[in-house]
């Protein structure tokens, strides 16, 4: 069985140092995590200058700064970006990083070679920058957070059309494209798309796995999980309805200042998530059910037997009285009961003696 993928979410948890973001990912190492997943962008790219905060945003950072000045401490440059990408290299595991504008595009994928793009919820309609991540021919895995299915098509439906290369673009020409075999076949090679969402940290009655169910009939691509409740559970649980990608965010202590920490998951937590998603994996197992072989040896101890309730003399009649169900189940099954009431004894049986 493919093993679930999981992202270490270190997002913007490094506090806009170097030095903490190679932490997260020895933190991201250590836990088990297949990749470490950060955030590309420039704050004056992403947001303008006088954009409110998330009501969550102002509860974990200074309430009365604009968006754009927390983001800018956020910030690192592609400079940084290319030590921690070396970084990962050298520790073995993926670099991954969400680009939030047009120019982190083009740096994650002909700087860095990334070969899988993480679209985040807010960019879901952003049909130009869709477009253009699938001109460069890259995976991409698609969170859907505050997105309804029919925004989820539309974005798919952009991504096909930069999968093949189309760049007379209108929205008419891209759903009419939408609707081939061609572009079905390139989603279901190169997309895969997480059920999110978007509050931090989330209400569980406010996760709905229920829905990867539904997006699992409707879309036709690998899914997964990007998400944001409090502690492990969650997660988990996913792996059971199906998830190919669990995304979780970490911090390496969520009482560190900046707007994610808290609802993220600390390294002991993420070690916890990551090993207990690999135990259900492995219970999970096949979908057919049969006796396992490690079962098997247990069977004639745990099953029951037809057996002598008292002595029972060659000839003598089984009866209800004189016949009886117990262990070990070496004998007659006891499917028979009733059969061999009435007939009689083929030889002598002591009380306990399984009937043969």
């Amino acid at each position: 069985m493919k093993q679930t993928f999981i992202i270490a979410e270190a997002g913007v948890n490094h506090n806009g140092s170097v030095a903490l973001a190679k932490q997260l990912v020895d933190a991201a190492v250590e836990a088990g995590a297949d990749a470490v997943k950060f955030q590309t962008f420039k704050a004056e790219k992403l947001v303008s200058m006088k954009a409110p905060k998330a009501e969550y945003q102002k509860k974990t950072t200074d309430a009365q700064e604009s968006q754009y000045e927390m983001l800018k401490k956020l910030e690192l440059s592609y400079a940084d970006f290319k030590q921690l990408k070396q970084y990962c290299d050298e520790k073995g595991i993926m670099f991954l990083s969400t680009p939030f504008d047009l120019e982190s595009v083009d740096f994650l994928i002909q700087e860095l070679k990334l070969i899988v793009i993480k679209i985040p919820s807010g960019e879901i309609t952003n049909a130009p920058y869709l477009h253009k991540i699938a001109l460069h021919g890259v995976d991409v895995i698609l969170s859907t957070g505050m997105a309804t299915k029919e925004e989820i098509h539309h974005a798919l439906a952009f991504l096909a059309y930069g999968f093949a290369n189309k760049t007379d673009v209108s929205f008419d020409k891209v759903k009419r494209f939408y609707q081939t075999d061609e572009a079905k076949m390139l989603l279901q090679e190169k997309v895969s798309i997480l059920h999110c969402t978007t509050e931090y940290p989330t209400p569980y009655e406010d996760v709905h796995l229920n829905a990867m169910d539904d997006m699992k009939e409707e879309f036709h691509v690998s899914i997964g999980l990007s998400d944001h409740t409090e502690g492990i559970v969650v997660p988990i649980a996913a792996i059971a309805k199906g998830a190919k990608i669990i995304e979780k965010h970490f911090t390496l202590d969520k009482a560190l200042p900046g707007p994610d920490h808290k609802a993220s998951l600390e390294p002991n937590e993420l070690k916890e998530m990551i090993q207990s998603i690999r135990i259900v994996e492995k219970a999970l197992g096949e979908k057919q059910k049969r006796p396992t072989q490690t079962e098997l040896k247990n069977k004639e101890v745990a099953r029951k037997s037809l057996v002598a309730a008292k002595s029972i003399k060659k000839g003598e009649l089984f009866t209800f009285d004189n016949l009886t169900v117990k262990r070990p189940g070496t004998g007659v099954e006891p499917y028979y009961y009733w059969d061999y009431i009435g007939q009689k004894a083929g030889q002598d049986y002591e009380e306990d003696e399984v009937i043969k």
